[in-house]
C-alpha cells in the first residue's frame, strides 16, 4: 500500500523519506514483446527465446528501456500523492542497469525522495529509485527521478 500525502506542504516535508518497496511485479515475455513491437527493438537477447536460451544470459532478458518505464507504475505504488491539479515526469539525473532482468523474474521498486522544493506554486520532487529483482544482489536499476507536481 502506498504512503498517501495530501497537497504540496506535505510533498514538500518529504525530503529524506524512505518510501519502502513496492510489490513484486513479474516480467514476462509478452510484456517484452510488446515493449520490442513498441519500440522496434527486436535484439535476439529479448525476443528469440530459443536463441537467447543458448545466449550469455540463459534466456531473454527485459530491455533496459523497459525496466525504466516500469518505473512509473512502480513509483504510483510508492506514493500517492492527493490535492495536487497534476503530477509530470520531469525527467531523470542519472540512470543505471547493473544487472539484465531475466523473463519471469519479479521487480520491485524502492525510493528515498532525496529532495523536495517548492517550484511555481507546486513541488519538484527528487526520487532515489532502485529496482530489485528477486532472489538477485544487484538491481536491475538506479534511477534519480525528478517528478513535478502543480497545485
Amino acid at each position: 500500500m502506498p504512503r498517501t500525502v495530501n497537497g504540496i506542504a506535505e510533498l514538500l516535508a518529504l525530503t529524506g523519506t524512505d518510501l519502502g518497496r513496492s510489490d513484486w511485479l513479474e516480467i514476462g515475455q509478452p510484456r517484452v514483446d510488446a515493449f520490442a513491437d513498441a519500440t522496434d527493438d527486436h535484439q535476439w537477447i529479448h525476443v528469440d527465446v530459443e536463441r537467447a536460451r543458448k545466449g550469455p544470459f540463459g534466456g531473454t532478458i527485459a530491455h533496459g528501456h523497459l525496466t525504466l518505464a516500469l518505473l512509473i507504475p512502480l513509483w504510483n505504488r510508492l506514493l500517492e500523492v492527493r490535492g495536487v491539479g497534476m503530477a509530470v515526469n520531469y525527467g531523470l539525473n542519472r540512470v543505471r542497469f547493473p544487472a539484465p532482468v531475466p523473463v519471469g523474474s519479479r521487480i520491485r521498486a524502492h525510493g528515498v525522495v532525496a529532495g523536495a522544493k517548492e517550484v511555481g506554486g507546486g513541488a519538484e520532487v527528487v526520487v532515489d529509485l532502485t529496482v530489485e529483482i528477486d532472489g538477485r544482489p544487484k538491481p536491475a536499476a538506479v534511477a534519480q527521478a525528478v517528478y513535478r507536481f502543480s497545485a
